[in-house]
């Protein structure tokens, strides 16, 4: 596990500026356009539907479709949904950003290449800025555990409590009989980490499913440019592999993405077997519907330094 990165803590930030781009949507296959723009503090994350106007925020009980990704779907108002928000939810995670404005004028976040760099790129370009609010963390108190299926096979995931501050996370996956095979890999999730290790690795599907999935109406926007295809033992995609693993990392990716539901950065331990997105979020919402499992953590002795008149002028200046 690579524990040496200092892990993000401190006062809420957001974007320096706004930024943008154009892209297609992975399942919708329609060409949309997004721009990331800075919030106030408390603002949390929350996706725009600007062809709609109407706002959904970036909450686990927002998200109410996980197939193949996760989307966000207004109760009571299925046709308001925005899919496929993990990759940049993942990186916004990453870069320690708690208030945004995300504008999209269709049903999904554009794909891009499949990976959550492009959306590290962005906010790169518009950079961050601190505000003078202490962030608060979500502290998992005690294991709390999900489970899809009996016996050796069975899916699970599951949050424990970590003695030391920031999210660490360990999952495996396991597609016998195909280039994937069996995969493991555990990190501390710091921004460092993230751009390191699991940014880059793109999203995967098997060839065999490709054609059941279009019928069902998803992946009508997918290609070898955004997505790694493998049929059996062997990946289609003429650059082949970014990494021999990159597999488990673009699914640890998608857990840094989905935890990021929680509305606020986790201290505890992650451990999954074969989970996916329903899993994932299915975790959330039995931590956070438990109070004994969870309370709120936050940096104290900020929060009163940031009180003092003076230092705010400090800060402010």
């Amino acid at each position: 596990m690579d524990g040496s990165l200092t892990v993000q803590t401190g006062r809420r930030k957001t974007l320096k500026a706004p930024i943008g781009c154009v892209g297609i949507g992975l399942h919708s296959g329609q060409r949309v356009s997004l721009t990331l723009r800075p919030a106030p503090s408390g603002h949390g994350i929350v996706f725009r539907r600007t062809d709609l106007g109407l706002d959904l925020p970036a909450r686990y009980d927002w998200v109410g479709d996980t197939r193949l990704c996760t989307a966000l779907v207004m109760p009571g108002r299925p046709e308001v949904r925005v899919g496929t928000v993990e990759h940049v939810m993942a990186a916004l995670s990453a870069c320690g950003i708690d208030d945004v404005l995300i504008e999209l004028n269709g049903p999904e976040v554009p794909i891009m290449d499949g990976s959550a760099a492009p959306f590290l790129f962005l906010i790169d370009c518009a950079g961050t800025v601190e505000s003078l609010e202490a962030r608060s963390r979500i502290e998992v108190l005690k294991t709390v555990r999900v489970q899809d299926g009996e016996g050796p096979g069975a899916a699970w995931a599951e949050l424990s409590p970590n003695p030391t501050p920031g999210l660490e996370a360990q999952l495996a996956i396991d597609f016998a009989g195909t280039a994937i095979g069996r995969q493991t890999m555990a990190t501390l999730v710091t921004e460092n980490a993230f751009r390191a290790l699991l940014a880059d690795a793109r999203t995967f599907t098997l060839a065999a499913d490709i054609e059941r999935l279009r019928a069902a109406g998803l992946a009508l926007g997918g290609s070898l440019s955004n997505a790694v295809v493998v049929d059996g033992t062997t990946v289609l995609n003429p650059g082949g592999l970014r990494h021999s693993d990159e597999f488990v990392r673009h699914k640890l990716l998608d857990v840094v993405g989905d935890l990021a539901m929680a509305g606020a950065p986790l201290r505890g331990r992650f451990r999954g077997e074969r989970s996916g997105h329903a899993l994932n979020n299915r975790l959330l919402r039995a931590l956070l519907a438990d109070p004994a499992a969870w309370r709120w953590e936050q940096n104290d002795a900020l929060a009163l330094s940031v009180s003092q008149p003076a230092l705010r002028e400090t800060v402010a200046a």
